[in-house]
């Protein structure tokens, strides 16, 4: 009873800010992302009889207590579902930095969610497996499905109409993203006590709430219409938005370090020059910058000069979840 998968990460053009349910995952606003090829996880999940509690390995070290107990409470919500009773050993290699803005939780909990219930024997849909996903992390449900994919936030209390949905094939629509890496360490407000202080504190969240819905339904007039300027200008105000509640939160905290700043600025004045690309920043200091694919490397070259660049990664639209064994 094993079985190993591979899910990628998603980067979110409107926003997933905040929860309505802290158990469940439940959000407070509908969101949608884009998947990406460059960044994924690879997840092993075997089910013995011969273990006495779950183990938990990540990127071949054998995590401590604290991120061990995370999995294993994953693991009991899935042997809710599934009836099954063994302990677990998972295996997962991250192809992704950790904790620094680049989405690893999405694409770990995904490919999670996927090896945990295939080891089982079960057999769920997409949609179904969007659901046990994002019981591990929120934006992991989106990373079921490759291409454009919409959170549907949903009202239902026990969280039965929140799920994500494909808008866009991976081929569909030939856009790229530039992760842009300013910074490799672990970022000092995770995203989880981020948003919980967010929605607790911040005078600014409601305001929020209201247009990233409205930015939602522009975004999605924009996908249907493939126009790239619509999209762009929603995204790069979205995620500003998003970042504005933060400075207002008790305390106030900021994901953002110069160094952002510094791409940020970047992006607009290459913008201004005739180089159309726009910029989004998840809950972390590092840039991603969205460009089609015949400004991609002219993009590239400008933005390599900055100084506060330690990496850019080139990135197409991925895939959805694919499984490797099992």
């Amino acid at each position: 009873m094993k079985a190993t998968v591979r899910a990628h990460t998603n980067i979110a053009l409107i926003k997933y800010w905040g929860k309505r349910d802290e158990d469940l995952f439940l959000p407070t606003n509908s969101s949608l992302s884009i998947t990406l090829d460059r960044f994924y996880t690879e997840t092993m999940v075997h089910y013995d009889h011969r273990l006495s509690e779950d183990v938990f390995w990540l990127n071949h070290v054998q995590a401590d207590q604290k991120e061990t107990n995370k999995i294993r409470s994953f693991l009991n919500k899935v042997r809710d579902l599934t009836g099954e009773v063994r302990s677990a050993r998972v295996e997962s290699v991250n192809h992704v930095p950790t904790a620094s803005g680049f989405a690893s939780s999405a694409s770990g909990f995904a490919a999670l969610a996927g090896a945990a219930v295939k080891a089982t024997g079960m057999n769920l849909s997409e949609r179904e497996l969007s659901q046990v996903a994002r019981q591990g992390s929120g934006s992991a449900c989106r990373s079921i499905f490759g291409g454009f994919v919409e959170w549907q936030k949903g009202t239902e209390v026990n969280g039965s109409d929140s799920y994500a949905v494909q808008l866009l094939d991976q081929k569909a629509w030939d856009l790229r993203v530039l992760a842009i890496e300013v910074s490799t360490e672990v970022k000092k407000v995770l995203s989880r006590e981020g948003m919980k202080r967010t929605v607790a504190t911040s005078p600014f969240y409601q305001g929020w709430l209201q247009a990233a819905e409205a930015d939602l339904v522009t975004a999605k007039k924009a996908i249907a219409q493939r126009s790239f300027t619509l999209l762009g200008e929603t995204l790069e105000s979205n995620a500003l938005k998003m970042h504005a509640t933060t400075l207002g939160a008790d305390p106030p905290f900021m994901y953002w370090q110069s160094t952002t700043l510094s791409v940020m600025e970047a992006v607009q004045d290459l913008r201004d020059k005739g180089l159309e690309a726009y910029f989004t920043i998840d809950a972390g200091p590092n840039v991603k910058v969205i460009c089609k694919p015949e400004v991609e490397q002219k993009l590239i070259n400008e933005l390599s000069r900055l100084d506060v660049v330690k990496d850019i990664y080139s990135c197409q639209i991925g895939p959805g979840l694919r499984y490797l064994e099992g």
